[in-house]
């Protein structure tokens, strides 16, 4: 047990060791010594990741963890610093060359899956027709090997072919333009996003549902989109959109991410020891 949490019984949500000392530097927005510091930074990302695993309110932060307000506060500096969209693209080298692949992928899969609102954030709420589900609808790019590239939350009425410019663009942005195709599915036919597309280099592939199969198929390339969406609806703040600010709830699938990312580095830190 680490000197922060001596005082107490850990929860399952606790950052490791090893884990600690990969994402604190990234964290670190002042010094431990800082006068302003009155909790240690470590129980302050504790408080964070305990929140976005059981999905409580913030207000319903334990007593044995720093205070809400002192966490959530802290979580808004560093979504607004980037901290969490800056470690992703780090760890997501890191498994990529443990694989085997090249540092930056050379293909992307792009998806949206629409998350029910709740009073927190239906003033910004669209109505998805297709899923007949109120909410909004984060637009993701991942790799091959579903490791988050780039997001974007919009209401749930947005198309997700409009989104295509936007994902596209992000995604060269943090790949150094590495990519050149990305697997899509037939929400993102027409001529329009695939000129979207074209014009950061990037080609569209629609995967299509094979016509005399009927229900749940498993599409190739498709499936590892959906793997991470389900990875983060086991983080039960992404189970809805209970954020007031679109920000916060991109900034909180940031979050997720390096959180799973951060626990399979420090696995393949320890198998290749």
């Amino acid at each position: 047990m680490t000197t922060e949490t001596r005082d107490r019984k850990p929860y399952p949500s606790d950052v490791s060791d090893d884990e600690w000392a990969l994402v604190a530097p990234y964290l670190t927005l002042m010094t431990e010594e800082a006068p302003q510091r009155e909790h240690p930074l470590r129980e302050v990302f504790n408080g964070l990741r305990w929140i976005v695993r059981t999905g409580a309110q913030w207000r319903w932060m334990p007593h044995d963890l720093p205070p809400w307000h002192t966490v959530y506060q802290q979580t808004q500096r560093w979504l607004r610093a980037g901290v969490f969209a800056d470690i992703v693209p780090d760890l997501r080298a890191v498994l990529r060359l443990a694989e085997g692949r090249a540092e930056a992928p050379s293909a992307a899969i792009f998806d949206a899956r629409t998350l029910q609102s709740s009073p927190e954030s239906g003033a910004r709420a669209g109505y998805d027709g297709a899923k007949r589900r109120r909410g909004s609808k984060v637009h993701i790019a991942v790799d091959t090997l579903g490791h988050l590239l780039a997001l974007r939350v919009s209401a749930a009425n947005a198309q997700e072919r409009a989104q295509v410019e936007a994902l596209a663009a992000r995604v060269q942005e943090v790949t150094g333009n590495a990519v050149e195709l990305a697997f899509v599915d037939q929400g993102y036919t027409g001529e329009e996003p695939a000129a979207d597309a074209a014009a950061y280099g990037i080609r569209l592939e629609v995967v299509k549902l094979p016509e005399a199969q009927r229900g749940f198929v498993l599409l190739p390339r498709r499936w590892v989109v959906e793997r991470s969406f389900a990875w983060a609806a086991r983080f039960r703040r992404l189970a809805r959109d209970y954020e007031r600010l679109p920000e916060t709830l991109a900034g909180l699938h940031f979050v997720v991410f390096a959180i799973l990312m951060l626990s399979r580095v420090v696995e393949v830190m320890v198998h290749s020891a």
